[in-house]
């Protein structure tokens, strides 16, 4: 199955995607990135934009759920039990493992389901390769390290690109 790593849609900050955009999309089931997509990596707990945010999802009839690549299950268990949502973890982004269990956990296929992360190499790639609606934001807090400070300048040509084909649009 052909593929391109151009997200579907770019976005500032998790914010701009209100219920009605995710309405628009046919968006029933959110997977989201927590580091730098929903928080910063430094956040320790959800703050209150983050809370109401989730609120106006749910009163939306769309179902938020966390898809993380954390080593560590302590940071996504804290955050989701404090927003009320559940997560998959150890993902194996950019597999399509992590997807397919969520959706089956969700009872929402590829058509209604959507990913939105802040990395093309994990979550728009594994997205694309799941078949779901490719969503990317600028990472929250800036990329931190040379590591992602080098996966984000990788990553400006793809973004570009997204831009380009929405304003067109």
């Amino acid at each position: 199955m052909p593929f391109s790593l151009i997200p579907d849609h770019l976005y500032d900050r998790y914010t701009d995607l209100t219920p009605q955009v995710l309405e628009r999309l046919g968006v029933e089931l959110l997977l989201c990135d927590l580091d730098y997509t929903l928080a910063p990596r430094s956040v320790a707990e959800p703050d209150g934009t983050l809370h109401r945010w989730l609120e106006d999802c749910r009163a939306a009839g769309i179902t938020v759920a966390i898809l993380s690549n954390n080593r560590s299950s302590r940071r996504v268990e804290t955050f989701c039990r404090e927003l009320g949502i559940w997560y998959v973890g150890h993902a194996g982004k950019p597999g399509t493992r992590g997807y397919r269990q969520a959706m089956e956990r969700a009872g929402i296929g590829t058509a209604h389901t959507a990913m939105l992360g802040d990395k093309l190499l994990t979550d728009v790639l594994g997205a694309k390769r799941s078949g779901v609606l490719a969503l990317m934001v600028e990472p929250l807090g800036g990329p931190v390290g040379a590591w992602n400070h080098f996966l984000h300048l990788l990553q400006r040509p793809f973004k570009w690109a997204a831009r380009r084909r929405d304003m067109r649009l």
